[in-house]
């Protein structure tokens, strides 16, 4: 088996690519597309089901609104008194003007808000032999003739109060109506001792209706009205017609539905009117559904299959292209490389051109490896380079304030608090200044953050307290240089820089409880914390400042990711909280110390 597979699979490389392209793209995404296509159809054939169904409830809610106006006008016309006297005691005045009150009485229920409905037409009968129309009739009226019509005797045997008719014959003037049929509500009207006094028939011209209602329809779609034996009322298309199997289907299924019919390759669909017992139904031909799927389905495949021969044909040159300068590229890659493999890709597998290949590869992984060797070493001096340019952003930053406390105490009064100011202001610069040292002990930080302080306590006028906790084994641990005075600012700036007293600034310097080999350095304030201070940033610098964004940055170049500095909202200020290796130049064990200034 192995071996016979073996000569159905090509062995040059160029013939295996195209194989794999063939069947592994080519071939499923063909498939594929058939697929869609035909999830597309069903799911349009659904939606187009689904909104012929709305239409089909649309159809059935007014006619069932027709069959409503007949009621109302039954129970218009017998509760009419004047009606109902004319009917009980005709004799009481003449036949014509008897005849007049019930034209008036006809016209105000035809014109009535209630129930204009200009197809829809009654009788009435007394017990003495006489008739009243709203409605030119088509022949001459009989008393006898229409008394005796067998919907009426119907209704007199079932001892019933209404009787629906479905195929009336139409009674009406082909002036008005020219349907064939009519549908009709047969009653009696009976007095408060239930005895009968009169007959009345109102009849719909629901074919004008029907015809009313579709007339925005599709050309091609046709709609029916049909009886449970399988008779068709009414069309919407005069020569349409339903197909046996479509009729004997509505009549056995289930009372609404839907299905393809494929004798007259349409999708068919019903709802059953249960009060007349009659099915409404639409038929869509199907090409009406896909019309548009199929055009756009052929030109969507004519396209494939073009680009997909044109890409083969490439795919086959590519490939064929490819696969010529093989040997050619491992003789001038050998001339190339020189040097011994340190990464080597297992080679015993392979043979031919595919080994040369690999042999070659490796020998180029040794010159990758010293690249990037040295690229290690450039990325290092560059990070470097870039500390010690976010150090010198530090001296512009720092003197600036300085110069600000300055220029507001020359403003305010005459002090030698200046040459205070400007010592400490010297200190912090010749610090800065010395870009040689990167990390200084904890004890040169905290006299560089109380020489800061100095400057801002004089430029605040001593609102607010400062309070140092370290201890005493931790002076020589060496930190970052200038990393508490950013902090500090940062707290006096947006924390209570505002505040007119009960200022207070924590700073406090430990071993980590989790990681006792990490230190952490903390500036706590109770100033007016976070929320309230991006409130302000219109009215001064943003926060976080730059001075925070550049101890991150110098954080994460000394230690990358065993440095870090959090932002802490409190209920009362802001906690600022810097975690670095704990390195110590030589070992202290002394107990803790506490002062504040």
């Amino acid at each position: 088996m192995r071996k016979w597979l073996s000569h159905l699979v090509p062995h040059k490389l160029k013939y295996r690519l195209f194989a794999v392209f063939a069947l592994v793209i080519l071939l499923p995404f063909s498939v594929l597309n058939l697929y869609n296509y035909q999830k597309i159809e069903s799911l349009v054939q659904k939606k187009i089901s689904e909104q012929s169904h709305e239409q089909l409830d649309h159809l059935h809610r007014s006619l069932e609104d027709q069959l409503s106006i007949a009621f109302k006008t039954l129970i218009f016309l017998e509760q009419d008194s004047e009606i109902r006297r004319i009917l009980q005691q005709p004799q009481e005045r003449s036949v014509l003007d008897n005849k007049e009150i019930m034209e008036d009485k006809f016209k105000g229920i035809n014109n009535s808000f209630f129930l204009y409905n200009p197809s829809v037409y009654f009788t009435l009968l007394d017990n003495s032999g006489h008739v009243y129309t709203s409605y030119p009739p088509n022949k001459s009226l009989n008393y006898s003739e229409i008394a005796s019509n067998p919907s009426f005797k119907a209704l007199e045997e079932t001892k019933g109060s209404y009787l629906w008719v479905s195929d009336d014959a139409n009674y009406v003037s082909r002036d008005i109506s020219k349907s064939p049929t009519l549908l009709s509500l047969y009653a009696e009207l009976r007095d408060s001792n239930k005895r009968a006094y009169g007959l009345v028939r109102i009849s719909i011209d629901f074919s004008f209706w029907f015809e009313s209602m579709l007339q925005k329809s599709e050309s091609d779609q046709a709609y029916f009205i049909m009886s449970r034996s399988g008779e068709v009322i009414a069309r919407s298309i005069p020569d349409s017609s339903l197909s046996p199997e479509a009729v004997h289907k509505i009549a056995n299924l289930p009372q609404n539905g839907h299905w393809t019919d494929q004798q007259s390759d349409s999708l068919v669909n019903y709802s059953y009117l249960s009060s007349l017992d009659w099915y409404l139904v639409d038929r869509i031909p199907l090409h009406l559904l896909f019309r548009e799927i199929e055009t756009l389905k052929q030109q969507y495949f004519v396209t494939f299959y073009v680009i997909t021969a044109a890409f083969i044909a490439i795919a086959f040159m590519i490939s064929h292209a490819f696969t010529r300068p093989l040997s050619h590229l491992q003789r001038k890659m050998e001339e190339a490389v020189r040097k011994d493999l340190m990464i080597r890709v297992p080679d015993k597998h392979y043979k031919g051109e595919i080994l040369e290949l690999t042999r070659t590869f490796n020998t180029m992984m040794v010159d990758m490896n010293g690249l990037v060797q040295r690229l290690r070493a450039e990325e290092r001096q560059k990070d470097a380079v870039h500390f010690q340019m976010l150090l010198a952003q530090m001296n512009p930053h720092f003197l600036l304030n300085t110069l600000n406390t300055m220029k507001w105490i020359g403003l305010r009064e005459g002090n030698e608090e200046i040459v205070d100011i400007c010592l400490s202001l010297g200190k912090l610069l010749e610090t800065s200044l010395n870009s040689d040292v990167d990390l200084i002990h904890l004890r040169d930080e905290i006299e560089l953050t109380r020489a800061f302080l100095y400057i801002q306590q004089v430029r605040y006028g001593n609102r607010f307290q400062v309070e140092f906790s370290y201890d005493e084994e931790l002076i020589y641990a060496l930190v970052p240089k200038l990393s508490l005075q950013p902090l500090v600012d940062n707290a006096i700036q947006h924390g209570i820089g505002n505040m007119a007293e009960g200022g207070r600034i924590l700073i406090r310097m430990e071993r980590s409880p989790l990681r006792p080999d990490r230190l952490t350095l903390e500036v706590e304030d109770n100033g007016v914390g976070l929320g309230k201070s991006s409130r302000n940033r219109s009215e001064g610098r943003k926060r976080p400042s730059i001075g925070l964004q550049n101890v991150r940055e110098r954080l994460r170049l000394l230690f990358k990711d065993r440095g870090e500095l959090e932002i802490i909202p409190l209920k009362q200020g802001t906690l600022c909280r810097m975690h670095l290796p704990e390195l110590l130049s030589e070992p202290y064990d002394h107990e803790r110390q506490s002062d504040i200034i």
